[in-house]
């Protein structure tokens, strides 16, 4: 896969906050707060790369509530790792439970 590359030097690496459900009828409080980190060459792939990793990893429903784009590796030591894994072309998921 190739990336998209911002002024010439790293790939265009997208975050995308929302929440999954591993039932289809899940109700507000089954939901899982989810982090997708990804590269990807416009907002458009970016979704529909984390569309197909949730679903990878056996969730039923997802909602996605926004999207944008890392200027640099992030500071916060949890999302570091991410961040190298969307570097190296794939998708990230961080799950966030109670």
């Amino acid at each position: 896969m190739e990336l998209t590359k911002l002024n010439g030097d790293e790939p265009m690496v997208f975050v995308i906050v929302g929440r999954v459900w591993e039932e289809e009828e899940g109700g507000p409080d089954d939901a899982i707060t989810v982090n997708i980190v990804l590269s990807a060459a416009d907002d458009d792939s970016a979704v529909r790369r984390a569309l197909e990793a949730l679903a990878g990893e056996g969730y039923a429903e997802a909602e996605l509530d926004q999207i944008g784009t890392l200027d640099g590796e992030p500071d916060d030591p949890a999302f570091e790792e991410a961040y190298q894994d969307a570097l190296d072309g794939n998708v990230a998921v961080i799950t966030f439970r109670d």
